[in-house]
């Protein structure tokens, strides 16, 4: 069936074009809709930045729109797959990540995180969907979307905290009447990833058009899209360190199974007889996907009422339930402690002799640190505890229970936001607006093939073959020893499922009085026009596991464990808002318009000591157009953000963080005494000593958490610009943009290398008691970062208000559309859209010791997302009658692995050459391969036609990645875990390849 798909979908790329031009020549023209971006004439403008509404108005502020008509030709199928792609905003979340996915989509506008911006449903709040307040774009109803609406910059005036790089408000169209049906298609070239979207919208006028209500349905269904296969470009984890060390391409949690033993670490051999020094690691690239498998079902209603002159009653309603499927490679257990009995009955004469020798036996009952010859061959028969030749092995195991099965993590969430309220005149120049809401999220995780730490430790403590020394839980011994061996039995016993729930809500309610003051300038017609208001919201949100997923390294690699959190806060505030048009059709000053907002917040927070904070918030602004033809507009804004419930009230544990190298890894600390004190000083034993490791597939451990104490990060946004519709060149506008933001106070954790650098940056004989140094904690079997997250707290960074966050940068958007006359027998008109970005500069200085760190056209493990310094969309829309063919180029500018990371790595590598750092040359492997160092110029192009059939019908085909561009390749250790899987960065670089969309739409 797949062969059969992939061959009739290959064929559309050439169907693309050939059908629009095949209906050319059909007899019946049908005449293109009116765009349906256009707001209804009785309809109140909802102008994006400000709490006045009123058609006049003139936005100060940029505000980039994405039509319904763009989402249509894109054939989107969640808001975030769109959002990303857009120039100067950074990849979050998505559809593309993998392993570190939690079941949610967001947006990163400006690359200061998807926690400082916000994201709207016309123009209101809905419930977020986290601990850290954030809202799935999985829940958006993109069907009944009229447009998009992408603030930049701060906007906490308007909407309150949070709203510091931006907003997206996505507004809905509002007197729908009608019915429309649309269902759509997609599959890339190889055949996989298929999805399939369907939505049914009706909606009605009625009682003589005082009413309205409409109510939309939609499901969608995606396949997963995995590493590998017909992509072997991401078939092998790929170490960016060294990609020709074979034992560093995957994880050194392997199958056949490693012992971590002081000295050296040892590996079960193939087959099972002997063991080995440590040859091969594994490779996890083929269980991962590209593309998450997700299902949703979604209903959205609203509908509004005039019940006297003037007064209007409304209500809007949306219900998610969405499903979100994370596929990792199997579980195991990874460099966690295990004692093993010298008399399990799995072991062979020569595994046990080799033990005996090398590792370390319990002390308690007589045993050295190895064993003799004689006291190994007792121990080999003593079967019971009480003998007094009974003793046991004590490693640090790494096993990769493939038996198992994938590690699979499915995140069900349910969403439920509900708005009322009530509006109207109080005179012909001043409204009302009244409304409250509440809203709640319920994410429930369920994770599935988890091997259990304290089950294998069971099942290890074994003298034969059918029972275990302690045999509760109906044990079965498990065989480690022998590649292949685990049977289903000892599957069953060792694996379990667990669950975490986060559940959120948000009760608001909020009153505003808008309108015209009555009065005006006297160079200006427009009079004075102003919003007051207050508002009042309440959130609530809880974390609850199950004891499984609360027990610190109980399952194996889950990462950390989740604890329980329970928080919430109140917000109450009160704003305003004032638009003083001061000059009209004059000279020079067809508009002169100056705009000001300020908002008031007290915050308390539900904790010990009910701790409050208030928080004041403003904005001017102006604009100024000495003619028709050109306006110039700036503001200038402090913006805030309130801690959220994660920052606030997560306890301390520990998780994963991303680390390439350690500087305690290698030969280095033998020859360096300060170094040695150090990584002994955290941990380390002695015996590990030059024998330590780099982090297992880039992924050390940190603990952190919240903290009660922090308080709300204070941010200055401005910009300037300008927005040109010359007379001379009908059809015609662009607009520029710089934008300045900078954030001080910002709630941050230090990066892992701002982390690394405030201990081993010049090392002293003083080191090994600098807190900086003591804070980090080492396996103590491995002395790594990485382990049992029991034992290994690894990096520790907390959580301050010492942070700052910058960045700047030009928006430039361009459109032109003309008419070209006839041409092939139909009307033919020609639109063309630019949207480009240049960014400055994106920095981060976590506390004012750290490195103010650039990561504009820069790569690497502190610079998580790749958001480079040029980047713009181009669409050039060629329309015939009934038949519209566009093309969308998307590119990107060439970046570069971080200047900073490659300065550390030098500095840590003891500034060797990239020959003398290959490990088959016997170097460290401590420097990324000179080829994952940067990353050509992309482009990509999509091309779809969309045609009219009838007046009632019609069809949209797509190819996306029309060339088939294939993504860089960077190796799997250069970055986060969540940006970088499968050897790229395929959130950044289209990794599913050429992709074929046909969506068909019925509208009455």
């Amino acid at each position: 069936m797949k062969t059969t798909k992939k061959s009739l979908l290959s064929s559309a790329t050439y169907m693309v074009a050939g059908s629009a031009m095949a209906l050319l020549s059909s007899a019946a023209a049908y005449a293109q809709e009116a765009a349906d971006d256009a707001a209804p004439e009785d309809q109140t403008i909802v102008v994006t930045g400000s709490l006045i509404r009123n058609p006049n108005l003139t936005a100060s502020a940029p505000v980039a729109t994405i039509g319904s008509q763009e989402l249509e030709l894109r054939q989107t199928n969640v808001a975030e797959e769109v959002l990303r792609t857009l120039p100067g905003a950074v990849p979050s979340i998505g559809s593309n990540v993998n392993n570190g996915n939690g079941g949610s989509s967001y947006v990163d506008l400006r690359g200061l995180g998807s926690n400082r911006n916000i994201v709207l449903l016309d123009g209101d709040r809905i419930v977020p969907a986290d601990l850290t307040g954030r809202v799935d774009l999985n829940n958006i109803p993109l069907a009944l979307v009229q447009r998009t609406d992408v603030l930049t910059g701060g906007a906490s005036s308007t909407y309150g905290a949070d709203a510091i790089s931006g907003v997206v408000n996505f507004i809905t169209k509002r007197d729908f009447a009608g019915m429309v049906a649309t269902a759509s298609e997609q599959i890339t070239q190889r055949g996989d990833g298929n999805t399939f979207r369907g939505d049914v919208t009706i909606g009605a006028n009625f009682d003589d058009g005082r009413g309205n209500a409409v109510l939309s349905l939609g499901y969608q269904k995606s396949d997963p899209v995995y590493f590998g296969g017909d992509r072997p470009w991401s078939e092998v984890t790929l170490e960016s360190y060294d990609e020709f060390f074979v034992a560093g391409q995957g994880s050194s949690t392997t199958n056949p199974a490693r012992f971590d033993i002081a000295g050296g670490n040892l590996q079960v051999s193939r087959d099972g007889q002997t063991l080995q020094p440590y040859y091969a690691a594994f490779n996890f690239n083929p269980y991962n996907v590209f593309q998450v498998p997700f299902k949703r079902f979604n209903m959205f209603g609203q509908a509004h009422y005039e019940v006297a002159d003037g007064i209007e009653v409304y209500a809007r309603g949306m219900y998610s339930n969405n499903t979100v499927d994370t596929i990792i490679a199997p579980s195991g257990i990874f460099a966690s402690a295990v004692s093993v009995p010298v008399s399990n009955p799995f072991l062979t004469a020569a595994q046990r002799s080799t033990l005996c020798a090398r590792a370390a036996t319990n002390a308690a009952l007589g045993g050295g640190t190895t064993m003799t010859a004689a006291q190994c061959a007792a121990a080999a028969t003593a079967t019971s505890a009480t003998d007094p030749n009974f003793r046991t092995f004590n490693f640090g195991l790494r096993w990769r229970a493939v038996e198992v099965g994938p590690r699979n993590s499915d995140y069900n969430s349910q969403v439920f936001d509900m708005r009322a309220g009530i509006r109207g005149n109080i005179t012909d120049n001043i409204q009302f607006d009244v409304a409250g809401a509440h809203g709640e999220s319920k994410k429930l995780q369920t994770i599935r093939n988890y091997v259990l730490l304290s089950r294998v430790r069971q099942a290890l403590m074994a003298t034969n073959s059918t029972t275990c020394l302690t045999n509760t839980n109906g044990c079965v011994p498990l065989n480690i020893f022998q590649p292949g061996s685990v049977n289903a039995a000892m599957v069953d016993f060792v694996n379990d499922n667990s669950t975490s729930a986060v559940n959120t809500k948000l009760d608001q309610v909020k009153g505003v009085i808008s309108g015209d003051m009555g009065f005006a300038s006297p160079w200006a017609s427009d009079g004075i026009n102003f919003a007051v208001g207050t508002e009042y919201r309440r959130y609530q949100a809880e974390q609850a596991s199950d004891l499984l997923a609360k027990t610190p390294g109980e399952l194996g690699g889950a990462g950390g464990a989740a604890p329980d959190i329970n928080g919430g806060y109140e917000v109450y505030e009160g704003f305003g808002e004032l638009i003083v048009p001061l000059a009209q059709d004059k000279p020079l000053m067809q508009q002169l318009e100056l705009s000001a907002g300020i908002r008031q917040s007290h915050y308390k927070i539900a904790a010990a000591g009910s701790p409050t904070y208030d928080a004041t918030t403003w904005k001017v602004a102006g604009v100024w157009a000495p003619t028709s033809d050109i306006k110039i507009r700036g503001n200038y804004q402090r913006a805030v953000r309130a801690p959220n419930i994660g920052e606030l009230f997560s306890p301390v544990s520990t998780g994963l963080t991303n680390l390439g190298t350690d500087p305690c890894a290698g030969a280095a600390p033998v020859t360096n005494a300060n170094l040695r004190a150090v990584c002994l000083a955290q941990g380390a034993p002695v015996a590990t000593i030059g024998s330590i490791n780099n982090p297992t597939a880039g992924q050390a451990n940190i603990t952190s958490g919240g903290n009660t104490a922090v308080g709300p990060e204070t941010a200055t946004t401005w910009t300037v610009g300008a927005v040109f519709t010359p007379a001379f060149l009908p059809g015609f506008s662009a607009s520029v943009d710089y934008y300045n933001i900078k954030v001080k106070d910002a709630i941050t954790t230090p990066t892992p290398s701002d982390l690394i650098g405030a201990c081993f940056n010049g090392l002293s004989a003083s080191s090994a008691t600098n807190s900086a140094c003591t804070a980090i904690r080492r396996n103590p079997i491995t002395g790594a970062l990485d382990g049992d997250p029991g034992t290994t707290g690894g990096l520790f960074g907390v959580l301050s208000n010492l942070g700052k966050l910058s960045t700047s940068g030009v928006d430039l958007n361009m459109n032109y559309t003309t008419d070209l006359g006839t041409l092939l027998g139909q009307e033919a008109r020609l639109s063309l859209s630019f949207q480009g970005n240049y960014t400055a500069h994106s920095k981060f200085q976590a506390t004012p010791t750290s490195l103010d760190r650039e990561c504009v056209n820069q790569y690497s493990v502190n610079c998580a997302s790749i958001q480079p310094k040029y980047s713009f969309n181009q669409r050039t829309t060629l329309g015939l009658g009934p038949v519209d063919i566009s093309l969308l180029w998307r590119w990107m500018n060439k970046v570069r692995l971080e200047d900073q990371q490659m300065a550390d790595d030098l500095a840590g590598c003891g500034n060797v050459t990239d020959q003398q750092d290959a490990v088959g040359a016997g170097g460290n492997g401590c420097l990324i391969d000179t080829r994952f160092r940067s990353i050509k110029a992309f482009s990509w192009f999509d091309l779809t036609t969309r045609f009219d059939v009838t007046k009632n019908f019609d069809v949209t085909m797509s190819v996306f990645n029309l060339f088939d561009k294939k993504p860089p390749i960077v190796g799997g250790t250069v970055g986060s875990t969540s940006q970088n899987g499968g050897n790229t960065y395929p959130s950044s670089y289209d990794a599913l390849g050429r992709r074929f969309a046909v969506s068909a739409r019925v509208k009455f």
